[in-house]
């Protein structure tokens, strides 16, 4: 069988073994073992974040003048959410955030205290709170308009990571608050690739060395090593775990991208918390683009803020009703093997990122076409302007279309998993079609506001 049949039937099969990408293409491994290469994506990494900052602080303050913006909003946050759907959280493991405080912690400047049980334990609901602070700051304070804004956002979450850095070991805000980290553990669970151990290769090992590092070169940056690895939610694939491994256990293996989802069933807490705010928050920023958006604004009188903040929870509300009004028809929400669990969860994941692709993809698109011009104006190279271009709405349309369409046509296929294996018999017909309705009436209710 030739290696692309298999990762054809990884693909598509829940339950065919999966195919290893390591084995099949070694310099992928190499690749990742060896630290100087992920230094390379690192340092160009942070020379277009100083870039951004540099010119956020220094540049124009006219967005139609200033990079800045458009390569934070326009290019990398799409390339971001892109990179979700086939390598995870592999951004996390080259993101310039933690390089401060690595620098810190590389210079015994750091204090190296237990994380608290209780940033453990609640640093889903803290980072949560900061993701919903980020996306309204964005929108009502026009953080995607604003060169310096864009410059003090990247600088806060640096600075962020950098205290943390001082007082815990390893990258403990990536690992426990990281809005932005979170909202990329809970998109993983919908990549084509995870990394695994193989445990059979891991039994017996007492040194631990992936989680701990040895000879003082640093294990895990987020304290999991490949043999504890289980989910998407937490691992980096930054391959820091490779070198240290003597039984070549860690594997990056292409899956079916929903078999996760469909494995887990709705258990993570992060997903249950990031999916119906994400749904909830793309409804409300898609609708405030629409002309019906100022006409309410004009006719009630209320602030921008105040309007958008009561959008916001009117979406954060409906996404809300869908889920338990789903899980309602599903009847089942304990199971007495895997504990308490929310079937619409995963079944919504889907649509939740494929939504923020759309959301990101659209302001790509409105930009592009004047990027370079900017640089003409930020340079004073007028003669630049002659390169400006626009891309039609159509095209952008029936491309967003096509991304939610999938979306919910996953879900369908989700629910339609959960019916026919693990709850076979006790999801009644008429309750499998009120869901697939559910997914269809948030489908339109996109469509409506995309359009």
């Amino acid at each position: 069988m030739t290696w692309w049949t298999r990762a054809l039937k990884s693909l598509i099969s829940i339950n065919e073994q999966r195919l290893d990408l390591f084995r099949v293409f070694p310099g992928i491994r190499r690749f990742l073992a060896a630290r100087h290469h992920y230094a390379y994506l690192r340092t160009a990494g942070d020379i277009l974040f100083v870039l951004v900052v540099v010119s956020g602080l220094f540049g124009p303050g006219d967005a139609r003048s200033n990079v800045a913006v458009f390569l934070s909003w326009g290019f990398i946050w799409p390339s971001i959410v892109l990179s979700w759907f086939f390598v995870g959280r592999m951004w996390c493991g080259i993101c310039p955030f933690p390089g401060l405080g690595v620098f810190l912690q590389r210079r015994g400047i750091t204090l190296s205290l237990s994380v608290p049980k209780i940033l453990q334990k609640y640093g889903v609901y803290a980072s949560v709170i900061l993701l919903a602070l980020i996306i309204w700051t964005e929108v009502v304070a026009g953080l995607d308009r604003s060169p310096i804004g864009t410059s003090f956002f990247v600088l806060s979450i640096v600075f962020g990571a950098a205290l943390f850095s001082v007082f815990f070991p390893g990258q403990a805000w990536c690992r426990h608050l990281c809005p932005l980290g979170r909202i990329s553990g809970a998109a993983a669970t919908l990549s084509i690739t995870e990394f695994r151990p193989d445990h059979e290769k891991c039994r017996g090992c007492e040194t631990f060395a992936c989680k701990k590092g040895v000879d003082g070169k640093r294990g895990c940056p987020v304290y999991l090593g490949a043999y504890s690895v289980q989910n998407n939610l937490h691992c980096l694939v930054c391959g820091h775990c490779l070198p240290f491994c003597d039984r070549d256990s860690p594997q990056l293996l292409l899956r079916n991208p929903y078999s996760e989802l469909i494995r887990n069933k709705g258990r993570y807490i992060t997903c249950s918390y990031i999916v119906p705010f994400l749904i909830g928050s793309q409804l409300a920023r898609f609708l405030r683009k629409k002309e019906i958006y100022s006409q309410l604004a004009a006719f009630s009188g209320w602030p921008d803020a105040v309007l958008f903040s009561l959008l916001l929870l009117l979406g954060f509300g409906l996404s809300l009703m869908i889920i338990r009004l789903g899980a309602r028809l599903f009847g089942i929400n304990e199971d007495p093997m895997f504990g308490k669990f929310s079937p619409m969860v995963p079944i919504l994941i889907p649509m939740a990122f494929t939504g923020e692709l759309v959301y990101r993809l659209g302001y790509f698109a409105a930009g592009v076409g004047d990027f370079i011009p900017t640089v003409g104006r930020q340079i004073g190279a007028g003669f630049l302007e002659k390169l400006f271009f626009t891309i039609p709405d159509f095209p952008v349309q029936i491309l967003s279309a096509f991304f939610m369409l999938n979306g919910s046509i996953a879900g369908c296929y989700i629910l339609w998993q959960f019916c026919l294996n693990d709850f076979e018999g006790h999801v009644r017909f008429r309750n499998f079609l009120g869901i697939n309705l559910l997914i269809i009436a948030l489908l339109f209710f996109y469509l409506t506001v995309i359009f």
